[in-house]
């Protein structure tokens, strides 16, 4: 059974068509992995099919009846809610729904016993739907969601405003499980998860009975959990049975293939047009070179995928630094309250370290008390001589209103348009994406900009805070091969160990000195 069905889709956006004629349909209890490469247009498509965006064409048809969840993180929680309060406006519905119950029950004293009977009639379908979707376990339900995304820790009576945005991200998740949706529809949900997180999710969603559409550039987590894919690439979105691995086999194939029919073609081409040429002249020949003609204006021509601009990441390496690269004395970082106990740490120069643990533990905190972004709650951070550093930011304070020339032009003044063009380009982005306003641009095309930045500075040590988030297959890979080659110090925050597993020399798991208690 279709639980939705889309024909015909056109879509563009700034004067670039991303969508082409995609047609799309999504069966009952599918569990799809939506694919392709930064800026294809995958986030696109999720917003048009759940009708935060105008298509410029085509059909897109739900079942009726179909609850459609989709994990959005740019809603804003309203301030003065706890956690446990915005997890229980999951089962807002159901709470309207005992309420109306109630209400029968009072008319009943009130109403003639033929009203009465339709009343009770009523009110056992309203009992039935409260049952089967376990209201009278709500609590329950809520904390065993909290307890697997984590957000016990934060404490459910914490007001949503005082959370940061990783932890407002899986509140936003959990919410969304609990409401146990027809379809669930997930863009990157694993980018504010830590490892042990990842896992309950991918346990729950090999559960799940009902659908999902699930965006991931997290390759292990979305094989575990898909049977279907569905990849964007060229305007088009081409479906393919099995997990991410089958699909490469069969892309790969495919792709084997098309060139071998291209090539044949074209040297088919070739020949017949020299053929016209030289016999469209000469009387004796000239039918023949005409019949050759119409099968050239007849021919379906096969074009190959254009090719996709790879990045390629090289940072600048500054100077040496000093030996030490920072050491802290009865460091204790946090706001309000401690998030660590006194820290005695030392980093030396050419150490590769990843800070690893749940989130909320203070590992942001902890790359900008060293920074000096924010003071240590107590103690004191040293830093080291002749340091230049890169820091890559989770994710930036305030969206740019800069086109991504004049994002760069900020950072090099000096530079002459060519060299940020250049520099951009390397990362991975066409002239459309270069010319846009970065705000435009999708989640793992902003990030390659702001990697621009940090790349093209001299540096001898990095501070890099989740620099994977967003990022596609390709752009990733070639950031691990980067930091590889790099000869500098690296203090990097990942939750993916095949990730920070090949960078790192050292992992210091921050759990071992949180004031948490897991």
């Amino acid at each position: 059974m279709s639980i939705l069905t889309v024909s015909n889709l056109n879509h563009s956006y700034g004067g670039r068509e991303i969508l082409k004629d995609v047609s799309f349909r999504l069966l009952k209890g599918e569990h799809v992995g939506l694919i392709g490469a930064n800026g294809e247009g995958k986030s696109s498509f999720m917003n048009i099919i759940t009708g935060k965006l105008e298509p410029d064409q085509g059909q897109i048809e739900w079942s009726k009846r179909v609850r459609v969840g989709y994990l959005d993180q740019h809603v804003v929680l309203e301030k003065g809610n706890t956690i446990r309060q915005v997890l229980r406006g999951a089962y807002k519905y159901l709470f309207e729904l005992e309420e109306e119950m109630q209400n029968m029950y009072v008319q009943m004293g009130e109403v003639s016993e033929d009203e009465i009977n339709v009343l009770l009639q009523e009110v056992g379908t309203i009992q039935d739907i409260l049952e089967h979707n376990d209201f009278y376990i709500v609590d329950a339900k809520i904390d065993e969601t909290a307890r697997g995304l984590g957000l016990d820790e934060i404490g459910l009576d914490t007001d949503v405003n005082d959370l940061s945005g990783g932890q407002r991200a899986k509140i936003l998740l959990a919410k969304l499980l609990l409401e146990k949706p027809d379809i669930l529809m997930l863009d990157e949900p694993t980018n504010y998860l830590d490892e042990q997180h990842i896992i309950w999710l991918q346990k729950y969603l090999l559960q799940y009975e009902n659908a999902f559409i699930l965006i991931s550039h997290d390759i292990p987590f979305l094989n575990s959990v898909i049977n279907i894919i569905y990849h964007v690439e060229d305007q088009e979105i081409n479906r393919y049975v099995g997990d991410y691995d089958n699909f490469l086999r069969v892309y790969e194939a495919k792709k084997v293939q098309l060139e071998a029919a291209y090539k044949k073609q074209q040297q088919e081409i070739a020949e017949l047009e020299d053929f016209v040429a030289r016999n469209k002249a000469r009387v004796a020949t000239r039918n023949m070179a005409m019949s050759r003609q119409k099968k050239l204006d007849k021919m379906d021509i096969i074009e190959l995928s254009r090719e996709k601009p790879k990045p390629e990441f090289i940072f600048k390496e500054g100077r040496t630094s000093g030996k030490v690269v920072f050491e802290t004395k009865n460091l204790v970082i946090g706001y309000d309250e401690p998030l660590s106990k006194p820290l005695d740490l030392r980093m030396e120069r050419g150490q590769r370290i990843a800070l690893v643990g749940a989130n909320g533990i203070g590992k942001t905190t902890l790359l900008k008390s060293i920074l000096g972004l924010i003071k240590p709650y107590s103690g004191e951070v040293e830093l080291g001589e002749n340091l230049e550093i890169g820091y890559y930011e989770q994710e930036p304070k305030e969206k740019s209103n800069h086109t991504c020339i004049e994002e760069v032009w900020t950072e090099f003044p000096s530079w002459v348009q060519f060299e940020i063009r250049s520099a951009l380009a390397k990362c991975g982005l066409t002239t459309n994406h270069i010319e846009s306003k970065v705000m435009v641009l999708s989640g793992g095309e902003q990030a390659k900009v702001r990697l621009c930045k940090i790349i093209n500075r001299e540096t001898n040590i990095l501070l890099l805070d989740e620099p994977t988030n967003h990022l596609d297959i390709d752009a990733k890979e070639e950031l691990k091969r980067a930091l590889k080659d790099y000869k500098g110090a690296i203090l990097l925050i990942s939750h993916e160990p095949e990730f920070y597993n090949e960078v790192a020399t050292e992992v210091w798991n921050c759990e071992n000195w949180s004031t948490k208690i897991y």
